[in-house]
């Protein structure tokens, strides 16, 4: 899978607003003001949708707070998995 162009990933991050690019990964960060146990619902939820695409993320629990960094290793860089997962994630935090 090839690596998004500077324009692509710029144009799917439009989609993406929580979403940064930090040393060469998309991160965001996602806070749960219900409690530590909606977070870890939440890290569930990305564990499954991360295990059915077969592209797992970096995943930080923090207490409420849960930051989440997508790269394709094999890449090197970001790819549409990303960018998918991404969007995965943005879905599963509205629902958690």
């Amino acid at each position: 899978m090839p690596l998004l162009t500077d324009e692509q990933l710029s144009a799917a991050r439009t989609d993406l607003p929580a979403w940064s690019v930090q040393d060469g990964m998309l991160v965001a960060s996602f806070t749960f003001d219900a409690g530590f146990m909606r977070g870890i619902r939440f890290v569930d939820a990305v564990a499954d949708a991360a295990e059915a695409a077969d592209h797992h993320p970096d995943i930080d629990i923090r207490w409420t707070t849960v930051t989440i960094r997508v790269v394709t290793h094999s890449e090197g860089g970001i790819t549409e998995k990303d960018v998918a997962l991404a969007h995965a994630c943005d879905r599963l935090a509205a629902d958690a």
